[in-house]
């Protein structure tokens, strides 16, 4: 995980809230560093932090919190868990937007001196110059990876495998989606926040509001509404796309995209089909392997950037 300022601030917009953050481990515990949770002063949270009496008591002590602190918790002594592990926990209260500057966020929690201390600097300065990322917590100084701007990923079609990948994608961090259909009835009543619905009679007409390094997936209802958009994405660029269908449907969308004057290297850009076939066709099964292969690309991009110390160049 990483600090995020996109989605603390979309969550900012149901007012102030505590931030806890697995800051040290040690032994067997439910989550790893960087695990975050928010919560809200009403109880209500959003994300882990490993679940069970952890999580129950954290969010009754973020509730309370009113400035930042550390907490540690012996997983087996204080609270009854057999993990036999302990975890450090940090408490960040967010009441107003925030914007973190450079590729590290660091600042100090509880007593800790609010001078930046030595070892921070030298953690910080070794991130720079060497990309070794530092460790999480370190004289009561929280550090953070910044979170690169959210990649941007277009979804085609709101039938029975558009919503399902919706549902499956949404919920995932790293991920701003936007996603296109034919009229507000062809969507579910409400959508996640981080999902921005676009009607157009002709959706293929909105291709020129993507921004180049976005990612498609194409899962209309229509194969002419399916072809017509990989011709008009094909003309406009993108990182990856990716279009559902059969090896037949395919073989013919690359003979008429030929005819259209795309080179055979520029339409093997698209992949067809989506996910992977042998986990079945059913909506759920497709979006749940196209969810796990972005997740481990968005997981190698982390570990990337974290160690290199640069943003996503996708």
């Amino acid at each position: 995980m990483s600090f995020d300022p996109d989605r603390l601030n979309r969550a900012l917009a149901r007012g102030p809230f505590v931030r806890v953050v697995v800051a040290e481990v040690k032994g067997s515990t439910p989550r790893e560093p960087g695990a975050e949770m928010l919560v809200w002063p009403d109880g209500r949270s959003e994300g882990t932090i490993g679940g069970g009496r952890l999580e129950f008591d954290a969010i009754a002590r973020a509730r309370a919190v009113i400035r930042p602190e550390l907490g540690r918790m012996a997983l087996g002594p204080d609270l009854g868990q057999c993990c036999g592990g302990a975890v450090v926990l940090a408490y960040e209260p967010v009441t107003a937007p925030v914007a973190p500057e450079g590729r590290w966020h660091a600042r100090p929690f509880g007593a800790a001196h609010t001078e930046m201390p030595l070892a921070v600097r030298r953690a910080l300065g070794r991130a720079r110059d060497r990309g070794e990322a530092p460790k999480l917590l370190i004289e009561g100084w929280l550090i953070e990876a910044v979170a690169p701007p959210p990649l941007p990923l277009w979804i085609w079609g709101a039938g029975h495998v558009g919503r399902a990948l919706v549902s499956v994608l949404a919920p995932l961090p790293g991920l701003r989606l936007s996603w296109a259909d034919t009229g507000e009835d062809r969507f579910p009543e409400t959508v996640a926040e981080n999902v921005e619905t676009l009607i157009a009679e002709n959706p293929a007409d909105l291709v020129t509001l993507a921004p180049p390094d976005a990612r498609h997936l194409i899962v209309t209802f229509s194969h002419a509404l399916d072809f017509e958009l990989c011709h008009r994405l094909l003309n406009h660029g993108f990182a990856a796309c990716g279009l559902i269908g059969s090896a037949t449907k395919w073989a013919r969308f690359r003979s008429r995209l030929g005819a259209l004057g795309h080179s055979d290297a520029l339409i093997s850009r698209i992949a067809c089909p989506i996910g992977d076939p042998t986990l079945g066709k059913a909506p759920q099964a497709i979006a749940i392997s196209v969810a796990a292969g972005l997740l481990r690309e968005l997981c190698e991009t982390s570990a990337g950037t974290a160690t290199t110390g640069e943003g996503r160049t996708a």
